[in-house]
């Protein structure tokens, strides 16, 4: 392997030599400083405990396997600050995600290339590395010569993630700044892939996530995840933003979620969220979970039978968030009581001045249930009729709600 290669873990407790060949100490820790320059090492830290002495990269002359050498041996007290990057105690073992599909993994050293810069050395971090080889290279420092180390690895496939891949996550709000990372990788995955991204990290980093990526995707990552992981992030972030993620999400998910969590916690949500969310999550609350109340969405699209087929696409077109889910228009009368359950398609195929009531063939019952009927009895009407939606009706035979296919899938699943 060539020499432009240096690993973390040979850095680590390399010898640092003044102008007259001297000793002054052994390499510690390395700093980064992202808002400096993202790749280029700009310090490199001696000593131990609190007795931190600073190398800065324009005080070298050379890297090698065999040492630092010096040309100006002035140096100064080591003073982090909330721009530093420590690689031995921020980056080494920490949980990373590989924005190119890797997911969670594990950083088992960092790979360093040598570089020429105004004539001296400088180390610029080109990939972290995350398989056997640098477990054992890890394994083996202290106790096999590093050139020798070098040639045994050979017979190790590397596996390794370019840096300018990989998201870094800290756990502390204030240090994650340090980094400025961008989200808009993670923000561009499917949220189901987010999700499992997101139930192997620890709570810390969970919350770090969804307090970086934007609202609607945090609502769509959060809906693909089982109930418990739910309330634990929920009850991690501030209470306006967990409102806010809530408001994004179909409002049974949303009372789901709420039904996971403490009362007081629960309420102190309810009353950050605003307008026709809040109502339509508080009015699902009052349903037993385990009834098709607690099961059914709010958000469907209804139309009078008078109505004619352009009163039901302008309807439609009233609602873009459902275009890409909802398959039936569902027809009432004037007070708003159940007549008809019409497929999307059989309305889009008629001429714009057709009554939707005409629309509607007598022969065609309406499988409906009461919100009061148990789940189980929701579920046998899925199988036995192969629904894709399911209306929910009132004593009164007005429409409350709709229980869709993938509602019972997702319960199915918890079973």
């Amino acid at each position: 392997m060539a020499e432009e290669i240096l690993y973390l873990t040979e850095l680590l407790g390399l010898r640092v030599y003044d102008l007259k060949r001297r000793v002054l100490g052994r390499v510690r820790d390395a700093v980064l400083v992202p808002v400096v320059h993202p790749v280029r090492v700009d310090r490199f830290l001696i000593g131990g405990g609190y007795a931190w002495v600073a190398v800065g990269h324009d005080q070298i002359e050379s890297i090698s396997l065999d040492g630092i050498y010096l040309k100006d041996e002035q140096l100064t007290p080591y003073h982090g600050d909330e721009y530093t990057l420590r690689l031995v105690r921020d980056l080494l073992d920490q949980q990373i995600i590989d924005a190119g599909g890797r997911k969670v993994v594990r950083v088992t050293d960092v790979t360093f290339e040598i570089r020429q810069e105004l004539g001296h050395d400088v180390l610029h971090v080109l990939e972290v590395d995350i398989g056997v080889r640098s477990i054992f290279r890890r394994l083996a420092q202290g106790w096999v010569p590093r050139r020798l180390i070098r040639i045994l690895q050979r017979r190790i496939p590397p596996n390794s993630i370019s840096w300018n891949l990989v998201n870094i996550l800290e756990p502390d709000p204030q240090r994650r700044l340090r980094l400025n990372i961008s989200m808009t990788a993670l923000e561009k995955m499917h949220p189901a892939d987010l999700a499992d991204i997101v139930e192997e990290l620890g709570p810390e980093d969970r919350e770090a996530i969804f307090e970086a990526i934007d609202t609607e995707t945090a609502a769509e990552t959060l809906s693909e995840m089982e109930p418990d992981m739910q309330a634990q992030i929920i009850e991690s972030l501030e209470t306006e933003k967990a409102a806010d993620i809530l408001e994004e999400m179909d409002p049974d998910e949303a009372a789901d979620v709420l039904g996971e969590l403490e009362d007081e916690t629960s309420e102190e949500i309810l009353e950050e969220m605003e307008g026709e969310p809040k109502a339509d999550v508080e009015e699902l609350l009052e349903y037993d979970e385990d009834t098709a109340g607690g099961m059914m969405n709010t958000e469907f699209v209804a139309v009078h039978a008078d109505a004619t087929v352009a009163d039901a696409l302008d309807a439609l077109r009233q609602n873009p968030d459902l275009v890409d889910t909802v398959n039936t228009l569902f027809v009432t009368d004037i007070d708003g009581r159940l007549k008809a359950a019409l497929p999307v398609a059989r309305v889009f195929l008629a001429r714009p001045a057709t009554r939707l009531g005409d629309l509607i063939h007598e022969e065609e019952e309406v499988i409906r249930v009461n919100a009061a009927e148990h789940g189980d009895r929701v579920v046998e009407l899925f199988d036995k009729y192969n629904l894709l939606t399911l209306p929910v009706v009132d004593e009164e035979g007005r429409l409350a709600g709709v229980v869709t296919a993938d509602d019972i899938i997702s319960i199915l699943r918890q079973k």
